[in-house]
């Protein structure tokens, strides 16, 4: 997406204390940052907000109310409807600080905050550190939290890591993996297959046939879209179509609760939530949460200004909301009062739900200072948790651009990744432009594919000069570049494959779908794919299904039948990157040392005649790194078969025709002869001919043809 440019945020003036804060409009002016407190430098811990025994529970509220008005307590017996069962006047403890203490056992009944409302005109909120909710989110609940603990969870841990590098992230809407399990709506496939007990809830994947079937595939960490409670689902209408992908917060610190069995029950979502990750954590996969901290689902009725008027946003210099998450609203992570929120609930998801990673939607609204802080508060838990975001934003943003987290700052953030649509739009078009394709429809780009290809780090055999979106590295180490071709954004593979080449016959498609994937995962940055990719998903030419009925999300599972070869084929590359660490180096000096290019020649200079939609790189001297001691991966984009030079020996041929074998014994000779027969267009890589021209490798070379739209993998 393109950066739009940034202008300063006005400040004013605004007074913290409890009672003398007078209510803002959501259209006056932002209060002055630094916030109105700073949670950090308060004496008690306000986001626990519940502290539950059987003989009283405690309540602490960060929150300032209207002018002359104190914050008040009301608890329910359900999650929604009915009248209070006791209201309390809470006590302030402090500047923006709420306490209250009341007697009895009160576990199982609901309550709210008010901080602005009256009896007849309440303002209710369950806080913004609600960590159990009611159905729909709208009041919090009395818990006692370590009952929504599975069996054997104080043993659970993360699977081991090493590095980023290693990671093969699956990207995954909770509900369209398992909607439609039991469903087959391609009578001639016959399809028989185990049905799941919980079709579009967190317990799919928890049963055998689903954690089976991503080991099988070979993924070791799964992206759920957001799963926290979010707004535009509603829960007590489950019976009837709804779907939204989740870009909504209403309350941060809480699943969905569309996704658990009982959404009425608030120990429910969560229980399950964590018997999800505790059967993937045993399966070996780590779990990445989606999360959404730039906005809010609308801003006057969000917990946040429910609690603190204003505080947690940004606000244009004539006191609009700022709108850089093209949602109507931005929150302010410059603010301490929302850096707090932001901190705090990262650790809180690590801490009781073992969460793996983070993926930041919009991370370009958030700023420098605030990723940073996160990463190194996440470092002291464990620095094997991933982070990585979309560097930039869907609007403009109350905040200068070079403070803000956008892809080219990305060298500024502490190992902190970022989606590389630099190397996505090289591959399948611009994102501005369904209908236009790029190297996979056989048009011009190479040099960003090379990019992409290098983990978006300085490499002398890239030209910067001809990337499409970047003019200078945007990454200290290829595990800052999220390496991918479709995402739940914009049209899947298939559709833009379709989209962007008229007349593209099946044959074609799935040809270009595998090139795509490729050049992914032989790339040095982090390997990430939309789930059904390996079933050749498509939904049928949507480009934003964020609210399309399952017909247009939900997973095809007879696909499966249908192109056997395509999963095939992302199962066997999967295993070759996580078989040979040469594909996964991890570090941006020894990309420079072991890859290199075969367009360009040891001098630097271009090698004569190298064809067109073609590029090509080779992992060299290997030793102590790989098992293998020389690896060529060839790219061709064309829809002509190519000639293409490199050095002379004898190579195993891995991967050809839709096919990768790493224990194959067909071996092809490579002569540097200068007169031989031209090379023939084959079906696998042919003996080399005559080749003039410079030597990559200032060796002489020979040449093997790469079938149209196909990749081509030796090794020796």
């Amino acid at each position: 997406m393109q950066f739009p440019s940034l202008f300063a945020l006005v400040a004013f003036l605004f007074l913290p204390a409890c009672t003398q804060a007078s209510p803002l409009s959501p259209l006056q002016a932002s209060p002055v940052s630094p916030s109105p407190v700073d949670p950090a430098t308060m004496a008690m811990d306000y986001y626990s907000q519940v502290d539950y025994t059987p003989k009283s529970t405690s309540f602490a509220f960060l929150g300032c109310p209207s002018k002359g008005k104190t914050a008040v307590l009301r608890i329910y017996s359900a999650g929604l409807g009915g009248k209070p069962l006791k209201t309390v006047k809470m006590k302030c403890t402090e500047p923006g600080g709420w306490t209250a203490t009341v007697k009895g056992n009160w576990k199982g009944k609901f309550y709210t905050f008010d901080i602005s409302g009256d009896k007849r005109h309440p303002r209710e909120t369950p806080g913004v550190f609600a960590r159990a909710v009611g159905v729909n989110g709208q009041r919090g609940a009395i818990i006692d939290l370590t009952e929504t603990d599975p069996v054997g969870w104080e043993s659970d841990r993360r699977p081991a890591l090493k590095s980023p590098a290693d990671l093969v992230i699956y990207e995954m809407h909770i509900r369209d993996f398992s909607i439609w399990r039991n469903v087959n709506h391609d009578p001639s496939v016959l399809d028989k297959r185990v049905a799941t007990k919980y079709p579009g809830k967190f317990l799919a994947l928890t049963e055998p046939w689903a954690i089976n079937y991503l080991k099988r595939l070979g993924v070791n960490a799964i992206h759920i879209l957001p799963s926290f409670d979010y707004a535009s689902v509603d829960e007590t209408r489950l019976d009837e179509p709804q779907y939204n992908w989740g870009y909504d917060p209403l309350n941060y610190n809480v699943p969905e609760g569309s996704y658990a069995t009982d959404p009425y029950d608030p120990t429910c979502r969560i229980r399950e939530f964590k018997q999800m990750v505790q059967a993937l954590h045993k399966a070996g996969i780590r779990v990445i949460l989606d999360v959404v901290y730039n906005h809010t689902f609308d801003l006057d009725n969000s917990n946040f200004q429910k609690t603190w008027p204003n505080a947690y946003y940004r606000f244009n210099a004539d006191g609009t909301p700022s709108n850089g998450s093209g949602c109507g609203n931005e929150t302010a992570s410059d603010k301490p009062i929302m850096r707090d929120f932001m901190l705090a609930s990262v650790k809180y998801w690590i801490n009781e739900y073992h969460i793996d990673g983070f993926r930041f939607d919009l991370m370009g609204v958030h700023d420098i200072e605030t990723m940073n802080a996160i990463r190194d508060e996440v470092n002291q838990i464990d620095p094997s948790i991933y982070i990585y975001g979309e560097g930039w934003s869907a609007g403009q943003c109350a905040y200068p651009t070079e403070q803000l987290a956008v892809k080219a700052n990305t060298p500024q953030l502490h190992g902190i990744g970022a989606f590389s649509d630099d190397l996505r739009d090289a591959l399948r078009g611009p994102f501005n432009d369904d209908h236009k394709g790029a190297f996979l429809a056989g048009q011009p780009g190479e040099e960003s594919v090379k990019f992409g290809i290098v983990g978006a780090i300085a490499h002398p055999q890239v030209d910067m000069t001809k990337v499409n979106y970047s003019r200078k590295p945007w990454a200290n180490e290829p595990t800052q570049q999220i390496s991918y071709v479709s995402c739940h954004d914009d049209m899947c593979l298939v559709d833009r494959l379709r989209a962007s080449i008229p007349g593209i016959t099946d044959a074609e498609l799935i040809r270009l779908d595998l090139l795509a994937q490729t050049a992914v995962f032989t790339s040095q940055g982090v390997p990430f794919m939309l789930s059904g990719e390996e079933m050749l998903r498509d939904k049928q030419g949507v480009h934003n299904s964020y609210n399309s009925p399952d017909s247009i999300n939900a997973l095809r599972w007879e696909n499966l039948r249908k192109y056997p070869q395509v999963f095939s084929y992302y199962q066997q590359l999967i295993q070759l990157r996580q078989h040979h660490p040469a594909f996964r180096l991890g570090k941006a000096d020894l990309v420079r040392r072991h890859l290199q290019f075969l367009d360009v020649d040891s001098l630097g200079k271009p090698v004569a005649d190298f064809p067109s939609n073609v590029v090509a790189f080779r992992l060299h001297d290997l030793t102590g790194i790989d098992p293998w001691q020389d690896i060529i991966v060839i790219l061709n984009g064309s829809r002509e078969a190519k000639s293409v030079p490199i050095p002379v020996g004898n190579y195993t041929v891995v991967g050809c025709d839709g096919v990768i074998n790493e224990e194959s014994d067909e071996v092809v000779s490579v002569s540097g002869a200068r007169n031989g027969a031209a090379p023939t267009a084959a079906s696998k890589a042919a003996p080399t001919g005559a080749r003039n021209g410079a030597a990559p490798t200032g060796a002489s070379t020979g040449s093997v043809v790469v079938d149209a739209q196909s990749a081509l993998i030796l090794r020796r």
